[in-house]
């Protein structure tokens, strides 16, 4: 498809919404919205691999705010916006005045002044992150609705407790990507399945947001975890909708050879049992370390008992013609190198090595789009503009 059609294809979607809203859950999205993300995903992918700027902005600021490591997403935010033309700021939180009793309103409209975007991670504590990402997203419009702000910064979650959207979107467009076809996914079974690690608290919003997006492209969804590894119910019912809607199929095993059986994706990744990290946000609360210690060592020993969840060689004969794509968000605990016994063999994730730096790529284009679509009144016709009449990005002459 070259580049016409490609944005061609915006003709023909519903997405108006879009334009200066917020991005929080994949599911409250409508289908063509997450169609109109990947196709200027790929526009934009489009126009840096033909040497074309794609600055829509000539100043302005991208805040980041990650209450949590990263690598992968924190690169991602920051490569997106540079390449719309926005600079980035971190808050950190540590140098500001939040820990002196500054509120989240008035934090909110102070790095806001000149923002167009701002960007937050906050998954680690359940019923925490979601909430802080929308208080942050209302108190920004009560600073534009004042007169305070003269734009309203567009909020875009980069991970919370219930949802990873930048993540399953860059990893659904991948998997477009690699069986020819949005479109092709339908109809193909993935295996998202818990895999040991010997570290404990992992995200629970990684395989929440796999069920809820996976569900919505007409996928056959299987999730595996051990008995207690739960994740949210309300997830698992966003799931169960989206199948009546969308077809396809979700269901639920405590075996990681029958949802690896026949699977075209295997994605395999640890995570925290939910009345775990329910558990762990009370104690944070309470400030009670000692609790939280305790916790820890319950849950590597809960993990510890179930070592043999991991992506083998064996268990990779298993799927679709011994063939099936393995997926992860990264980084992954691979046996004998990043740590004695982890997610995933050494031999299957150096096959894969590749596939799996080519999945973490869609991210900042993802994000990009997402801003892109935010920001841009007709970006069918902004998008032509950019082929036609951009700079090239690198003089070389």
């Amino acid at each position: 498809m070259d580049f016409k059609q490609l944005v061609g294809k915006l003709e023909t979607l519903d997405f108006e919404k879009l334009y200066q809203d917020d991005f929080f859950l994949t599911w409250d999205k409508s289908r063509e919205e997450l169609d109109a993300i990947f196709t200027v995903a790929d526009a934009l992918r489009a126009l840096r691999e033909n040497n074309k700027s794609a600055k829509i902005f000539d100043s302005g600021l991208g805040i980041s705010i990650f209450r949590d490591n990263s690598t992968r997403t924190r690169f991602s935010f920051a490569s997106a916006c540079n390449m719309l033309g926005l600079e980035v700021q971190d808050l950190e939180e540590k140098k500001s005045q939040i820990a002196h009793g500054e509120t989240l309103m008035e934090t909110a409209n102070m790095v806001s002044f000149m923002a167009d975007i701002i960007g937050i991670r906050d998954d680690m504590y359940i019923g925490k992150g979601h909430a802080y990402q929308k208080e942050f997203a209302e108190s920004v419009q009560m600073g534009y609705d004042e007169g305070i702000l003269e734009q309203r910064p567009t909020v875009v979650s980069l991970q919370c407790d219930i949802d990873h959207p930048t993540q399953m979107m860059a990893d659904s467009l991948h998997f477009a990507h690699y069986f020819d076809g949005m479109e092709n996914l339908k109809g193909k079974k993935i295996a998202l399945t818990w895999a040991y690690s010997p570290s404990y608290g992992k995200p629970l919003s990684v395989p929440q947001g796999g069920i809820g997006l996976w569900t919505r492209l007409g996928m056959d969804v299987v999730l595996a975890y051990p008995e207690g590894y739960e994740v949210m119910d309300e997830v698992v019912e966003v799931a169960k909708k989206n199948v009546e809607e969308c077809g396809g199929s979700f269901t639920i095993t405590n075996s990681m050879e029958e949802a690896c059986k026949d699977a075209d994706i295997v994605y395999a990744k640890s995570w925290a049992p939910f009345a775990a990290m329910e558990e762990r946000t009370e104690l944070y609360g309470n400030g009670d370390f000692e609790g939280i210690d305790a916790l820890e060592e319950r849950l590597l020993e809960q993990n510890a008992k179930h070592k043999d969840w991991t992506v083998t060689e064996e268990l990779m004969k298993t799927t679709k013609n011994g063939k099936a794509l393995y997926g992860h968000p990264l980084p992954a605990d691979i046996t004998g190198v990043s740590c004695k016994e982890g997610e995933v063999d050494a031999s299957v994730f150096d096959r894969y090595r590749k596939e799996l730096y080519q999945q973490a790529s869609f991210k900042p284009y993802i994000i990009a789009a997402m801003i892109f679509l935010q920001k841009v009144k007709n970006p069918k016709e902004k998008l032509e503009e950019l082929w036609s009449d951009a700079d090239k990005r690198l003089n070389d002459k």
